[in-house]
């Protein structure tokens, strides 16, 4: 389908494209083809996926030949892993990042939650807020594999379960013992510590396996439905 950039925020990397069935299509940075050129007003070839543009190859001719070599390099090199952009990198879902700005990324979200983590209350309301960057960064880390983003849930689901069987290690005991509990059975105590363990057990272990997935994963070779390789491979 073709349309028309309608804008473009060079900061988050996004921005919109009016399609010429008159529907209004998102669009990352990354989703511009090599040497594309992104300039408002440009003309641009693209595939449609939902309310998302892919695949945008900027036409010749557009009005984004103002903008001179030199731009369309800096773009390229952006898409090929030329340097770190923050914002690009935690604050938006579109896209792929390589292995190298991804711990970066996680290393800079891992020092911030660890300093707020010893202030009350507004150390709690930032780790809230760090949510959407982690999020943000495991995603297009699964992008460059060449994954759904969705499996982004595995440690999450990890963490319910986790939580389900701690909980349930404790009700149990309880419910089908609580004389033994009242009276502190160490037998009664260490099978429903060893079920919390368990539990415990579930939620790291998954969520050390995921990290290491998509922290040691190599990028796909080549283009994918997500963008270019940001290696340039």
């Amino acid at each position: 389908m073709r349309g028309e950039i309608l804008s473009y925020d060079d900061v988050s990397g996004t921005g919109l494209i009016s399609g010429d069935d008159s529907i209004r299509y998102g669009f990352a940075r990354s989703a511009i083809q090599a040497g594309g050129v992104i300039a408002t007003g440009a003309r641009v070839d693209f595939v449609p996926e939902g309310l998302e543009a892919t695949q945008i190859m900027v036409l010749a001719g557009s009005p984004a030949a103002a903008f001179g070599q030199a731009a369309s390099s800096a773009y390229v090199a952006r898409d090929t892993g030329g340097g770190y952009d923050f914002a690009s990198a935690m604050l938006s879902f579109n896209g792929r990042l390589r292995r190298q700005h991804f711990w970066i990324s996680w290393l800079i979200l891992l020092g911030v939650s660890v300093v707020t983590g010893w202030i009350p209350i507004i150390g709690g309301l930032i780790g809230l807020v760090l949510i959407w960057p982690n999020l943000a960064i495991s995603v297009k880390r699964l992008h460059d594999m060449g994954k759904t983003g969705w499996f982004v849930v595995i440690p999450w689901v990890a963490t319910i379960i986790g939580f389900i069987m701690i909980i349930s290690a404790a009700g149990l005991a309880i419910f089908t013992d609580p004389q033994a509990f009242e009276n502190e059975d160490p037998a009664v105590l260490m099978s429903m510590v060893g079920s919390m363990m368990g539990g415990f057990a579930v939620m790291g272990l998954v969520g050390l396996a995921f990290l290491l997935w998509i922290g040691i994963t190599d990028s796909q070779r080549g283009d994918n439905k997500f963008g270019p390789n940001p290696k340039g491979e």
